[in-house]
């Protein structure tokens, strides 16, 4: 019986990993900050980077699903045997390097080094490490973005977008992240390298809010502004705190067109994702 270790393995991608792994007959001890209940071939480890005991000593895999900074320094630090690792990171290490926000810069910058990190150390112990880099993340109702767009706008009845908010996005599902990850942990073309993992449709800024809107119950109105009408309704819904993390870098965007190639994950390890076709669950708080 093979053994994994995952951490963040109670978020959104780490859920549906485990379910992967147990029906495939993997034993798997999982990381999480919170108690969780132990169950045939699955042992819950409470903790986090700073402070995990009871690791085991040797283990077929390594995932993390969680934050690849955290991770990168956990990693170098352990002595944990393994001859598998396989990370998340993000698009964003190539979309928010040039950013006009410092603190995404930052963050561009901390996966960027998170990543040679990895690779650097899994490479001293002969141990072979995959990228796995999402782009927009829905699905589980615990993502950043289109679950706090969907609430926002259930709030106040409607949501508003800049006017030409059409930059090319690829949404990708929780569960297609899951499978990939599944998936590449045992191929070995994937040994020693990242891949883009987007969704498997692309579409306008606009018409994935539109899409969205749409499944809410009722349907929020979507409203289109002028640049500087918007720009005055954002600077409204910060300063009574409905709209944090939303600032002049993430508007720019809605203009631009983050696209990335799947083709190399459906290569080298049968990436298929669904196109985007949302449900109201997908943004149900959880």
């Amino acid at each position: 019986m093979r053994h994994a270790l995952v951490f963040g393995a109670s978020g959104q991608i780490g859920l549906p990993l485990l379910g992967a792994l147990r029906r495939d007959g993997w034993r798997v001890s999982a990381v999480s900050r919170q108690d969780h209940h132990d169950e045939p071939g699955l042992h819950w480890l409470r903790g986090d980077f700073s402070r995990l005991d009871e690791l085991p000593r040797r283990v077929d895999a390594i995932f993390s699903c969680g934050p690849l900074d955290g991770f990168a320094r956990w990693y170098a630090a352990t002595r944990i045997e393994t001859p598998r690792v396989v990370a998340f990171g993000s698009t964003s290490v190539e979309t928010k390097r040039g950013s006009a926000d410092p603190d995404e810069r930052d963050v561009a910058a901390r996966l960027r080094e998170g990543e040679a990190s990895l690779f650097a150390e899994a490479n001293e112990r002969a141990a072979a490490a995959t990228m796995l880099r999402p782009t927009l993340i829905y699905g589980a109702g615990r993502d950043a973005t289109l679950t706090r767009i969907a609430a926002i706008a259930q709030r106040w009845g409607c949501f508003p977008l800049p006017r030409n908010a059409t930059g090319l996005r690829q949404p990708v599902h929780v569960d297609d992240l899951a499978a990939a990850a599944f998936a590449c942990v045992s191929a070995p073309a994937s040994h020693g390298r990242g891949y883009a993992l987007p969704g498997g449709e692309t579409l306008s800024y606009r018409e994935m809010i539109a899409r969205v809107l749409a499944v809410l119950e009722p349907p929020p109105r979507l409203i289109e502004l002028p640049s500087p009408v918007f720009n005055l309704a954002l600077l409204a819904a910060q300063a009574s705190g409905h709209a944090t993390g939303l600032g002049e870098a993430a508007v720019r965007r809605m203009r631009s067109d983050l696209v990335f190639d799947l083709a190399p994950a459906q290569r080298d390890f049968g990436y298929a994702p669904r196109r985007f076709v949302p449900e109201r669950a997908m943004f149900d708080p959880r």
